[in-house]
Protein backbone atom coordinates (compact mmCIF):
# COMPACT_ATOMS: atom_id res chain seq x y z
CA UNK A 1 0.00 0.00 0.00
CA UNK A 2 2.76 2.43 0.97
CA UNK A 3 4.75 1.50 -2.13
CA UNK A 4 1.68 2.08 -4.32
CA UNK A 5 1.07 5.47 -2.73
CA UNK A 6 4.71 6.44 -3.19
CA UNK A 7 4.57 5.44 -6.86
CA UNK A 8 1.37 7.44 -7.35
CA UNK A 9 2.85 10.52 -5.70
CA UNK A 10 6.00 10.14 -7.79
CA UNK A 11 3.97 9.89 -10.97
CA UNK A 12 1.93 12.95 -9.97
CA UNK A 13 5.12 14.90 -9.30
CA UNK A 14 6.51 13.93 -12.70
CA UNK A 15 3.31 14.92 -14.49
CA UNK A 16 3.25 18.21 -12.58
CA UNK A 17 6.84 18.99 -13.58
CA UNK A 18 6.06 18.20 -17.21
CA UNK A 19 3.07 20.52 -17.13
CA UNK A 20 5.11 23.28 -15.49
CA UNK A 21 7.83 22.79 -18.10
CA UNK A 22 5.29 23.13 -20.90
CA UNK A 23 3.92 26.31 -19.34
CA UNK A 24 7.40 27.77 -18.95
CA UNK A 25 8.25 27.10 -22.63
CA UNK A 26 4.84 28.13 -24.01
CA UNK A 27 5.40 30.40 -27.03
CA UNK A 28 4.18 34.00 -27.10
CA UNK A 29 2.54 35.50 -30.21
CA UNK A 30 4.38 38.41 -31.80
CA UNK A 31 3.00 41.81 -30.75
CA UNK A 32 1.01 43.93 -33.18
CA UNK A 33 3.35 46.76 -34.31
CA UNK A 34 0.33 48.99 -34.86
CA UNK A 35 -0.72 48.83 -31.21
CA UNK A 36 1.53 50.72 -28.81
CA UNK A 37 1.96 54.19 -27.32
CA UNK A 38 2.31 57.36 -29.36
CA UNK A 39 5.95 58.42 -29.00
CA UNK A 40 5.86 61.33 -31.45
CA UNK A 41 6.09 63.99 -28.72
CA UNK A 42 8.84 62.31 -26.71
CA UNK A 43 11.87 64.58 -26.37
CA UNK A 44 15.34 63.15 -25.61
CA UNK A 45 17.98 65.82 -26.35
CA UNK A 46 21.71 65.06 -25.84
CA UNK A 47 21.75 66.96 -22.54
CA UNK A 48 19.25 64.46 -21.15
CA UNK A 49 21.90 61.72 -20.88
CA UNK A 50 23.11 60.73 -17.38
CA UNK A 51 25.84 63.04 -16.08
CA UNK A 52 26.80 61.23 -12.87
CA UNK A 53 26.01 58.15 -10.76
CA UNK A 54 24.80 57.33 -7.27
CA UNK A 55 25.97 54.45 -5.14
CA UNK A 56 23.51 51.76 -4.11
CA UNK A 57 23.94 49.72 -0.93
CA UNK A 58 25.51 46.83 -2.84
CA UNK A 59 28.18 49.16 -4.23
CA UNK A 60 26.65 49.45 -7.70
CA UNK A 61 27.07 52.83 -9.42
CA UNK A 62 23.68 53.59 -11.00
CA UNK A 63 23.28 56.26 -13.73
CA UNK A 64 21.84 59.59 -12.60
CA UNK A 65 20.94 63.01 -13.99
CA UNK A 66 21.09 65.98 -11.63
CA UNK A 67 19.27 69.21 -12.50
CA UNK A 68 20.31 71.85 -9.97
CA UNK A 69 18.09 74.82 -9.05
CA UNK A 70 19.34 77.93 -7.33
CA UNK A 71 17.79 78.64 -3.95
CA UNK A 72 15.22 75.83 -4.05
CA UNK A 73 14.58 73.89 -0.87
CA UNK A 74 12.61 71.14 -2.62
CA UNK A 75 14.14 68.15 -4.41
CA UNK A 76 12.18 65.96 -6.82
CA UNK A 77 13.20 62.41 -7.76
CA UNK A 78 11.51 61.24 -10.97
CA UNK A 79 11.37 57.53 -11.89
CA UNK A 80 10.97 56.41 -15.51
CA UNK A 81 8.52 53.84 -16.81
CA UNK A 82 8.87 50.29 -18.13
CA UNK A 83 11.41 49.54 -20.85
CA UNK A 84 12.73 53.09 -20.73
CA UNK A 85 15.43 55.25 -19.21
CA UNK A 86 15.43 58.74 -17.80
CA UNK A 87 16.14 60.79 -20.94
CA UNK A 88 12.47 61.23 -21.86
CA UNK A 89 11.77 62.91 -18.51
CA UNK A 90 14.02 65.83 -19.48
CA UNK A 91 11.15 68.29 -20.24
CA UNK A 92 9.70 67.81 -16.75
CA UNK A 93 13.08 67.95 -14.99
CA UNK A 94 14.23 71.01 -16.93
CA UNK A 95 10.94 72.82 -16.36
CA UNK A 96 11.23 72.49 -12.59
CA UNK A 97 14.95 73.21 -12.34
CA UNK A 98 15.26 76.00 -14.91
CA UNK A 99 12.60 77.95 -13.07
CA UNK A 100 14.35 77.32 -9.72
CA UNK A 101 11.34 75.45 -8.36
CA UNK A 102 13.21 72.29 -7.40
CA UNK A 103 16.42 70.34 -7.75
CA UNK A 104 15.56 67.30 -9.86
CA UNK A 105 17.19 63.84 -9.84
CA UNK A 106 16.40 61.37 -12.63
CA UNK A 107 18.00 57.90 -12.35
CA UNK A 108 18.20 55.04 -14.79
CA UNK A 109 16.77 52.30 -12.64
CA UNK A 110 18.82 49.14 -12.09
CA UNK A 111 18.59 46.82 -15.07
CA UNK A 112 17.95 49.71 -17.48
CA UNK A 113 19.83 52.29 -19.53
CA UNK A 114 23.16 52.22 -21.35
CA UNK A 115 24.99 49.17 -20.02
CA UNK A 116 23.34 47.50 -17.03
CA UNK A 117 25.01 44.42 -15.58
CA UNK A 118 21.71 42.46 -15.77
CA UNK A 119 19.37 44.08 -18.26
CA UNK A 120 15.75 43.58 -17.32
CA UNK A 121 16.57 41.75 -14.11
CA UNK A 122 17.31 42.44 -10.44
CA UNK A 123 18.70 40.27 -7.64
CA UNK A 124 15.59 40.25 -5.41
CA UNK A 125 12.07 41.64 -5.40
CA UNK A 126 12.73 44.74 -3.27
CA UNK A 127 16.04 45.77 -4.86
CA UNK A 128 14.57 48.67 -6.88
CA UNK A 129 12.85 50.05 -3.78
CA UNK A 130 16.13 49.77 -1.87
CA UNK A 131 17.90 51.62 -4.69
CA UNK A 132 15.35 54.45 -4.55
CA UNK A 133 15.81 54.70 -0.79
CA UNK A 134 19.58 54.96 -1.34
CA UNK A 135 18.98 57.75 -3.85
CA UNK A 136 16.77 59.58 -1.35
CA UNK A 137 19.67 59.43 1.12
CA UNK A 138 22.00 60.86 -1.54
CA UNK A 139 19.54 63.70 -2.25
CA UNK A 140 19.21 64.55 1.44
CA UNK A 141 23.00 64.72 1.68
CA UNK A 142 23.15 66.99 -1.39
CA UNK A 143 20.36 69.31 -0.26
CA UNK A 144 20.21 69.25 3.56
CA UNK A 145 16.78 70.06 4.93
CA UNK A 146 15.06 69.79 1.55
CA UNK A 147 11.53 68.52 1.11
CA UNK A 148 11.92 65.34 -0.97
CA UNK A 149 9.20 64.68 -3.52
CA UNK A 150 9.13 61.21 -5.06
CA UNK A 151 7.58 61.16 -8.54
CA UNK A 152 7.14 58.40 -11.09
CA UNK A 153 5.65 57.97 -14.54
CA UNK A 154 3.77 54.82 -15.56
CA UNK A 155 5.54 51.79 -14.01
CA UNK A 156 7.82 54.31 -12.30
CA UNK A 157 4.68 55.59 -10.58
CA UNK A 158 4.00 52.08 -9.36
CA UNK A 159 7.52 51.86 -7.95
CA UNK A 160 7.17 55.30 -6.33
CA UNK A 161 3.95 54.11 -4.68
CA UNK A 162 5.71 50.94 -3.49
CA UNK A 163 8.38 53.07 -1.82
CA UNK A 164 6.11 55.76 -0.35
CA UNK A 165 3.51 53.27 0.88
CA UNK A 166 5.90 50.73 2.33
CA UNK A 167 8.84 50.49 4.68
CA UNK A 168 10.46 53.67 3.34
CA UNK A 169 7.35 55.82 3.75
CA UNK A 170 9.00 58.12 6.30
CA UNK A 171 11.76 59.02 3.83
CA UNK A 172 9.34 60.67 1.39
CA UNK A 173 7.74 64.10 2.00
CA UNK A 174 5.33 64.15 -0.96
CA UNK A 175 4.30 61.81 -3.76
CA UNK A 176 3.57 62.63 -7.42
CA UNK A 177 2.14 59.77 -9.49
CA UNK A 178 1.99 60.47 -13.24
CA UNK A 179 -0.24 58.03 -15.18
CA UNK A 180 0.83 55.41 -12.63
CA UNK A 181 0.69 51.64 -12.99
CA UNK A 182 -1.20 50.52 -9.88
CA UNK A 183 -1.11 46.83 -10.71
CA UNK A 184 -2.67 44.37 -13.12
CA UNK A 185 -5.59 43.87 -10.74
CA UNK A 186 -6.36 47.58 -10.26
CA UNK A 187 -9.58 48.98 -11.76
CA UNK A 188 -7.44 51.44 -13.72
CA UNK A 189 -5.61 48.71 -15.68
CA UNK A 190 -6.15 47.67 -19.28
CA UNK A 191 -5.20 44.04 -19.98
CA UNK A 192 -2.25 44.59 -22.31
CA UNK A 193 -1.74 48.29 -21.51
CA UNK A 194 -3.02 49.32 -24.90
CA UNK A 195 -0.76 46.92 -26.78
CA UNK A 196 2.38 47.96 -24.88
CA UNK A 197 2.86 45.02 -22.50
CA UNK A 198 2.87 41.35 -23.51
CA UNK A 199 3.00 39.04 -20.50
CA UNK A 200 3.87 35.37 -20.86
CA UNK A 201 0.94 34.25 -18.72
CA UNK A 202 1.61 30.47 -18.84
CA UNK A 203 5.20 31.06 -17.69
CA UNK A 204 3.97 33.41 -14.94
CA UNK A 205 1.56 30.75 -13.69
CA UNK A 206 4.34 28.16 -13.60
CA UNK A 207 6.74 30.47 -11.76
CA UNK A 208 4.08 31.42 -9.24
CA UNK A 209 3.50 27.74 -8.49
CA UNK A 210 7.23 27.15 -8.10
CA UNK A 211 7.63 30.19 -5.85
CA UNK A 212 4.75 28.97 -3.70
CA UNK A 213 6.89 25.89 -3.04
CA UNK A 214 9.97 28.01 -2.34
CA UNK A 215 11.62 27.24 -5.69
CA UNK A 216 13.13 30.52 -6.98
CA UNK A 217 15.88 29.32 -9.31
CA UNK A 218 13.94 30.36 -12.42
CA UNK A 219 12.94 33.85 -11.26
CA UNK A 220 15.39 35.39 -13.71
CA UNK A 221 13.39 34.13 -16.69
CA UNK A 222 11.74 36.79 -18.85
CA UNK A 223 7.98 36.94 -18.28
CA UNK A 224 6.94 40.12 -20.09
CA UNK A 225 8.02 42.00 -23.22
CA UNK A 226 7.30 45.52 -24.38
CA UNK A 227 6.11 46.65 -27.78
CA UNK A 228 8.39 49.61 -28.45
CA UNK A 229 8.09 50.62 -32.12
CA UNK A 230 11.27 50.03 -34.12
CA UNK A 231 11.50 53.70 -35.06
CA UNK A 232 12.04 54.66 -31.40
CA UNK A 233 14.60 52.01 -30.46
CA UNK A 234 18.11 53.24 -29.63
CA UNK A 235 19.72 50.14 -28.15
CA UNK A 236 19.36 51.57 -24.65
CA UNK A 237 15.82 50.29 -24.10
CA UNK A 238 14.96 47.21 -22.02
CA UNK A 239 12.43 45.19 -23.97
CA UNK A 240 11.83 42.37 -21.48
CA UNK A 241 11.56 41.87 -17.72
CA UNK A 242 12.25 38.91 -15.49
CA UNK A 243 9.84 37.59 -12.88
CA UNK A 244 11.88 39.45 -10.25
CA UNK A 245 11.77 42.72 -12.14
CA UNK A 246 8.02 42.50 -12.74
CA UNK A 247 7.44 42.06 -9.02
CA UNK A 248 9.90 44.75 -7.98
CA UNK A 249 8.79 47.40 -10.47
CA UNK A 250 5.22 47.65 -9.17
CA UNK A 251 3.26 48.21 -5.97
CA UNK A 252 3.20 45.22 -3.64
CA UNK A 253 -0.55 45.73 -3.40
CA UNK A 254 -2.12 48.98 -4.58
CA UNK A 255 -4.72 49.02 -1.80
CA UNK A 256 -2.32 48.62 1.12
CA UNK A 257 0.33 50.81 -0.50
CA UNK A 258 -2.15 53.65 -1.09
CA UNK A 259 -3.40 53.28 2.47
CA UNK A 260 0.22 53.59 3.62
CA UNK A 261 0.72 56.97 1.95
CA UNK A 262 0.44 59.72 4.58
CA UNK A 263 2.08 62.60 2.69
CA UNK A 264 0.68 65.07 0.13
CA UNK A 265 -0.31 63.14 -2.99
CA UNK A 266 -1.11 64.20 -6.55
CA UNK A 267 -2.16 61.73 -9.23
CA UNK A 268 -2.27 63.05 -12.80
CA UNK A 269 -3.29 61.16 -15.92
CA UNK A 270 -4.11 62.15 -19.47
CA UNK A 271 -7.67 61.86 -20.70
CA UNK A 272 -6.42 59.95 -23.77
CA UNK A 273 -4.08 57.60 -21.89
CA UNK A 274 -3.69 54.37 -23.88
CA UNK A 275 -2.47 52.22 -20.97
CA UNK A 276 -4.92 53.05 -18.20
CA UNK A 277 -8.56 54.04 -17.74
CA UNK A 278 -8.27 57.69 -16.73
CA UNK A 279 -11.70 58.14 -15.15
CA UNK A 280 -11.15 55.26 -12.71
CA UNK A 281 -8.25 56.86 -10.86
CA UNK A 282 -10.42 59.27 -8.86
CA UNK A 283 -12.62 56.53 -7.31
CA UNK A 284 -9.57 54.40 -6.42
CA UNK A 285 -7.63 57.26 -4.84
CA UNK A 286 -10.77 58.56 -3.15
CA UNK A 287 -11.35 55.19 -1.48
CA UNK A 288 -7.82 54.29 -0.39
CA UNK A 289 -5.97 57.63 -0.17
CA UNK A 290 -8.75 60.21 0.28
CA UNK A 291 -6.31 63.03 1.09
CA UNK A 292 -4.87 62.75 -2.44
CA UNK A 293 -5.81 64.89 -5.42
CA UNK A 294 -6.54 63.47 -8.88
CA UNK A 295 -6.35 65.50 -12.08
CA UNK A 296 -7.38 64.21 -15.52
CA UNK A 297 -5.65 66.32 -18.17
CA UNK A 298 -7.76 66.85 -21.31
CA UNK A 299 -6.60 65.51 -24.67
CA UNK A 300 -3.29 64.17 -23.31
CA UNK A 301 -1.97 60.64 -23.97
CA UNK A 302 0.30 58.36 -21.94
CA UNK A 303 3.68 59.64 -23.13
CA UNK A 304 2.52 63.25 -23.60
CA UNK A 305 1.87 63.69 -19.90
CA UNK A 306 5.55 64.26 -19.09
CA UNK A 307 6.08 66.77 -21.92
CA UNK A 308 2.82 68.68 -22.45
CA UNK A 309 2.92 72.26 -21.15
CA UNK A 310 -0.45 71.93 -19.39
CA UNK A 311 0.87 68.93 -17.44
CA UNK A 312 4.22 70.56 -16.68
CA UNK A 313 2.51 73.68 -15.34
CA UNK A 314 0.28 71.53 -13.13
CA UNK A 315 3.27 69.69 -11.65
CA UNK A 316 5.16 72.95 -11.13
CA UNK A 317 2.23 74.61 -9.36
CA UNK A 318 1.82 71.61 -7.10
CA UNK A 319 5.53 71.51 -6.22
CA UNK A 320 5.57 75.26 -5.53
CA UNK A 321 2.45 74.85 -3.42
CA UNK A 322 4.26 72.29 -1.28
CA UNK A 323 7.08 74.78 -0.76
CA UNK A 324 4.66 77.59 0.10
CA UNK A 325 2.86 75.33 2.58
CA UNK A 326 6.13 74.49 4.27
CA UNK A 327 7.09 78.16 4.68
CA UNK A 328 3.86 79.09 6.46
Amino acid sequence: MIRTLALALGALACVSMVILGILIMWPVPAPDPERSFDFTRVEMPPEARPDTTFEARDGAALPLRVYAAGGADTAVIVLHGSAGYGDYLHPLAAHLSDNDMAHVYVPDLRGHGDDPSRRGDIAYFDQLADDVADLVARVRADVPGARVVLAGHSAGGGLALRVAGGEYAEQVDALLLIAPYLGHDAPTAIGDAGGWAHPRLPRMVALQVLNNFGIRLLNGLEVISFNLPEAYRTGRETLGYSWRMVHGFAPRDYVSDLQGVNVPLLVAVGERDEAFIAERFAPVIGEYAPHGDVVVLPAIAHMDVVADRLALDLFAQWVVGLDDERSR
